[in-house]
């Protein structure tokens, strides 16, 4: 809040009020720029949203490409098992844990093991049985798609994922199946960053990232990129994007989005993604309708979903009622007068 409140002043001091009320009104209040709308609104005002597409600047093409993957029958099993229980359980991490075994099984493993430290196997029998059944799995099918996708070419890969498990799972995998990776994420110092990112460039062929690697690093010198877990953020997806296509490249850039059938992964690929079209859509346009209709965080808007929806079907008829509404605006938006 603070750089927000020094880059508006530099441009239009006196602008957002004084420091002290400002920091006391948004700081201490635990409000931010994503969650409030009057904060967003007048920000707006002073900040100019420029398009790749009106800087006059010739870019590369960006294709995109989703690979689906099937879920083994075990896999598929326990994550319908652990779908249910936490349905009925209604634990406030029921999406983290289903988010994560979409992911890899020890990122899934790690989280419900220490969730269930606070339990005993007599209290909750089923979740500990799940907990046995996800430490028995022999692989991980988005696992085993990943190491198919970077065998068949000698370019580089800079490959995204949301947890830190699976991050290091994802290297010991690929170590083992002899694919030289480094990997980044935001517990490193800057130092190590650039040790990591140098060692990306001139020996390594996959970098495994975490959210870290969506920021402040420029990897022009890649044009393969897996987003191995789909964020529900289209501005988080859009600064991963940025790394590899942006200016300096010269090649196209290649976008592989990673998403399992019968999962949640494919209701927000297909209803999301491809629906509403966040690949074309994300950081302009998107994001002043999802304001105009005081969506002020999409990503917690289909995690409530999830969360409140006591079936598979009315989760999916939740979410088409969604992007219904966003495909509405977005072919006939409504003018101020209509909106006031």
């Amino acid at each position: 809040m603070t750089d927000i409140f020094n880059l508006i002043s530099l441009l239009k001091p006196g602008y957002l009020g004084t420091y002290e009320d400002f920091i006391q009104t948004y700081r201490e209040q635990n409000r931010n720029i994503d969650e409030d709308p009057y904060l967003k609104q007048l920000i707006s005002k002073i900040m100019i949203r420029n398009r790749r597409i009106d800087t006059g600047i010739h870019w590369t093409v960006r294709k995109i490409e989703t690979i689906w993957i099937s879920f083994s029958e075990e896999e598929l099993n326990i994550y319908k098992k652990m779908e249910q229980f936490l349905r009925e359980f209604k634990s406030i991490s029921s999406i983290t844990y289903l988010r994560e075994f979409c992911s890899s099984r020890e990122a899934c493993y790690l989280s419900l093991k220490k969730w269930l430290h606070e339990y005993t196997e007599n209290q909750l029998p089923e979740a500990f049985t799940i907990l046995s059944m996800i430490e028995q799995l022999p692989h991980h099918a988005k696992a085993l798609k990943l190491i198919e996708l970077i065998n068949q070419s000698n370019e580089k890969f800079i490959v995204f994922t949301e947890y830190r498990a699976t991050q290091i799972y994802l290297q010991w995998l690929l170590h083992k199946e002899n694919i030289p990776t480094v990997i980044y994420r935001g517990g490193f110092k800057k130092g190590k960053k650039d040790w990591m990112r140098q060692l990306f460039q001139n020996q390594a062929q996959v970098m495994i990232a975490t959210e870290a690697a969506g920021e402040g690093i420029n990897l022009q010198f890649c044009h393969h990129l897996i987003n191995y877990d789909l964020p529900w953020n289209p501005m988080r997806l859009e600064q991963r994007i940025g790394r590899i296509h942006r200016y300096g490249q010269e090649q196209n850039v290649m976008i592989y989005n990673f998403a399992i059938k019968s999962t949640m992964e494919e209701h927000v690929m297909n209803l999301l993604y491809n629906k509403i079209q966040l690949f074309e859509n994300v950081i302009g346009q998107l994001d002043h309708i999802l304001s105009d209709l005081n969506v002020t965080n999409l990503e917690k808007e289909v995690e409530q979903i999830f969360q409140e929806s006591k079936s598979d079907g009315e989760t999916k008829i939740k979410l088409e009622n969604l992007t219904s509404v966003i495909q509405s605006y977005q072919s006939d938006p409504p003018n101020k007068e209509q909106m006031l």
